[in-house]
């Protein structure tokens, strides 16, 4: 049995997606063809585009639409509701990486846009996210990252600290003490599967049926595998540290900065727990590599065991 490139259901062998994974992206969609561009070609196509589009960040991007008559994603320069991602020239792996650990943050309770893998000319894998900040062709939502709220940039997004990120919070959610014990949940996850890249820009706030919030999560990636030259557990330091984290760093950080009850923190740490064996599975089950896999697991019962929640 082979597994559905977007779902990860089991398939009958040769085919690459399931029924419900094709409803997920429309339930008009029958099929969906090998994508007609190699990773070369769209990296060729990102490198190209970048000034004309409003995507950026190290990884190549594009813009797309998902086309049902032809059964396949459609590069646009404007108005895409789709952001492809396809293999790195340098770092092993992405595309599987980050739609793996993006479902594993759903497997935790944490909110995500639908994403998945497709199958490209050359055999390579590319990552899809639908965009969260468009509705319909037309519309945009309100978004902005945490940089652009505490006017920083894109050179300056890591010149902050995990305390700042929790005032952003206070300052403009709606619902502080909610957002808070979501941002809480994702900081755990986040060090739990070593996504060691979580800067001002890979935060942000959205406004829906009138209340700000945090907005679904994105950029989710286990850096510490496709980096190995990483030598940080955060991108932010939280209460002075980005190194040697332990649970007491974590549990002080949710009870002293984002004020959460000891029976949220609590709760957090035990959905973890509770989730653990079903995150190792679908690891297991997952589109890297076996080297990767194990690179994977063996990380995540690493800093499983330093939460205590192994």
């Amino acid at each position: 049995m082979d597994r559905c490139l977007i779902t990860l259901q089991e398939i009958p062998e040769g085919h690459l997606y399931s029924r419900h994974g094709l409803a997920r992206l429309s339930p008009r969609l029958k099929n969906l063809r090998l994508f007609p561009y190699s990773a070369e070609r769209q990296q060729q196509e990102a490198l190209a585009r970048t000034t004309k589009m409003s995507i950026q960040g190290v990884q190549p991007k594009l813009s797309a639409r998902l086309d049902i008559s032809r059964e396949t994603f459609e590069i646009v320069e404007q108005r895409g509701t789709y952001i492809l991602k396809p293999s790195h020239l340098f770092y092993p792996e992405l595309p599987a990486n980050e739609a793996l650990t993006m479902t594993l943050a759903a497997q935790v309770g944490i909110e995500i846009p639908l994403h998945g893998l497709i199958k490209c000319s050359d055999e390579s894998l590319t990552y899809f996210i639908k965009r969260y900040d468009r509705k319909g062709h037309d519309a945009r939502i309100s978004v902005e990252d945490f940089a652009q709220l505490t006017e920083e940039t894109r050179e300056t997004k890591y010149n902050s600290s995990m305390e700042k990120v929790a005032k952003v919070i206070d300052r403009f959610c709606s619902y502080p003490q909610v957002e808070k014990k979501k941002l809480f949940d994702r900081i755990l996850f986040s060090y739990l599967i070593g996504n060691e890249d979580m800067h001002l820009k890979n935060f942000s706030l959205i406004v829906r049926k009138g209340k700000v919030e945090l907005s679904p999560a994105y950029d989710l990636l286990n850096t510490s595998i496709a980096l190995p030259s990483s030598h940080e557990e955060m991108a932010l330091p939280m209460g002075g540290k980005k190194n040697k984290l332990d649970l007491q760093d974590f549990r002080n950080y949710g009870q002293l900065t984002l004020m959460l009850p000891d029976k949220i923190v609590d709760g957090c740490l035990l959905k973890l727990k509770e989730n653990l064996p079903i995150l190792l599975n679908t690891i297991q089950i997952s589109f890297l590599s076996e080297n990767m896999k194990k690179k994977y697991l063996t990380l995540l019962n690493q800093r499983a065991e330093k939460l205590q929640i192994s």
